[in-house]
């Protein structure tokens, strides 16, 4: 299951972003933090009392005149309807009750999405009095907070927390369901929901030629071959100079929470367009959240070809992704038929490497005979010294490394490492993370290495 969206709306200068720092940066919150342009700012993972949820914020609306208010604020409402589970509407507890929060609190009082009203800028010792004015909107009892001193926000999580799902436990929720998540992902009008209608004999999913017609991140049950998938469609992740409706803002935070809850990534790229800098924003997302990846290339067809002209592209691609290298490259048509029936069989392959596990004793007899072909660095003297290695966990793999001393190891001794691990075993599709902890034990002397 996605996590449920909790959107934040409000007028101008009411406090809706430091609201929002505030519950993602501080004490109050459990804040999962992967790495992401298209996270700043604009969405968080956060946890609160054991409910898990995506935390958006929807940006502060900037009128030309104060007559554009209402329109916008009613705009940003609807769209805050269409997408999100619960809504935070925001209102300012010292300038009081004014006609554009009556005008959308009209709209929210005929939606079933629940809205729990928070009135910021509460402080001193009447700050519940500041509360009075809005009960006339009809919303329920007000919370009153004070964002910028961090007070009143425990009480506004547990009004948003009421009714949303407890988290699930990860290895509960895996031995419960065996199919394969795979997300198809990529930059708007690449092909995604074409590839899941082809690949499912039908059209399930709306086609558009118009970029963002997938607002919302779709899980469809699959099977192939006798292994069970599900196949969850996204959004088309723009730009963040590109998003630019709140409805946007809602659909890349549902993408990103697909990537996060996949096992393996499709990212479609445009044969036409190459990798633009986009698809690498999109890639970095799935590599630092250790899904495992298929580089899926679309309308192959519309490429003149000529001899070598697929492994130059291949090589190019590589070029442009060079953090992914792991990733195996699928040049398809969806428009023709031309390979897309390999994406699942490529999927299903990526899922197991993910999940692989390399023995004890053969991983150490390995790291030795690497270490024998090529001597460990030195610094002054002294040389790395790896004492023992296992692999610690899988979905991505992880290994941990004993060593003498983490400063000896250097990045491109560690890539050397993940080479010769991925000659012996191969791990296509999927990155791999190391630990290295120094020999005493000091849990102060420890150093992550992500390839």
């Amino acid at each position: 299951m996605s996590l449920p969206i909790v959107a934040i709306i409000g007028r101008p200068n009411v406090g809706k972003s430091t609201f929002f720092n505030r519950i993602v940066g501080g004490r109050v919150a459990i804040v999962e933090d992967t790495p992401g342009v298209t996270r700043d700012r604009i969405y968080a993972e956060a946890e609160w009392n054991g409910k898990a949820f995506a935390l958006v914020d929807t940006g502060g609306i900037d009128p030309d005149t104060d007559d554009v208010i209402p329109a916008q604020m009613r705009e940003q409402a609807q769209a805050a309807m269409d997408m999100a589970t619960v809504i935070i509407f925001i209102v300012d507890g010292k300038e009081g009750l004014t006609p554009a929060d009556e005008d959308v609190a009209q709209m929210l009082r005929r939606t079933r999405t629940r809205v729990v009203l928070v009135v910021n800028k509460a402080d001193g010792a009447d700050r519940e009095a500041l509360t009075y004015d809005f009960y006339a909107l009809g919303l329920g009892d007000p919370v009153a907070v004070s964002a910028a001193n961090m007070t009143g926000l425990g009480d506004a999580l547990d009004a948003v927390a009421v009714g949303l799902p407890d988290s699930p436990d990860g290895e509960e929720a895996d031995e419960d369901d065996d199919s394969v998540r795979v997300a198809v992902i990529g930059k708007p009008n690449v092909g995604k929901s074409s590839l899941i209608n082809a690949l499912i004999g039908e059209d399930r999913l709306i086609v558009s030629d118009i970029a963002g017609t997938t607002r919302d991140a779709i899980d469809t049950p699959f099977e192939s071959s006798g292994r069970k998938f599900t196949l969850i469609d996204t959004a088309g992740i723009r730009r963040r100079a590109r998003v630019t409706g709140n409805i946007e803002r809602y659909s890349v935070a549902r993408a990103i929470a697909a990537i996060e809850r996949s096992d393996v990534c499709l990212l479609m790229i445009d044969a036409q367009d190459g990798v633009t800098d986009q698809d690498k924003r999109i890639a970095g997302l799935a590599h630092e959240s250790g899904k495992g990846i298929v580089v899926v290339v679309n309308k192959w067809d519309l490429i003149e070809k000529e001899t070598g002209t697929l492994e130059r592209y291949r090589e190019k691609v590589r070029k442009e992704l060079p953090f992914m290298s792991y990733a195996p490259e699928l040049f398809i048509s969806v428009a023709t038929g031309q390979r897309f029936r390999n994406v699942m069989d490529m999927a299903e392959a990526v899922a197991e490497n993910r999940a692989m596990r390399v023995p004890t004793g053969k991983l150490n007899s390995l790291v030795r005979d690497a270490m024998l072909m090529k001597p460990p660095p030195s610094a002054k003297g002294k040389s790395l010294k790896i004492y023992y290695a296992a692999q610690v966990s899988v979905k991505p793999p992880l290994f941990s490394f004993q060593v003498n001393s983490r400063s000896l190891m250097h990045f491109s001794y560690a890539r050397y490492l993940e080479n010769r691990i991925r000659d012996a075993y191969g791990f296509a599709g999927t990155p791999i993370k190391f630990v290295f902890r120094e020999k005493e034990g000091n849990s102060r002397n420890e150093a992550k290495n992500e390839h």
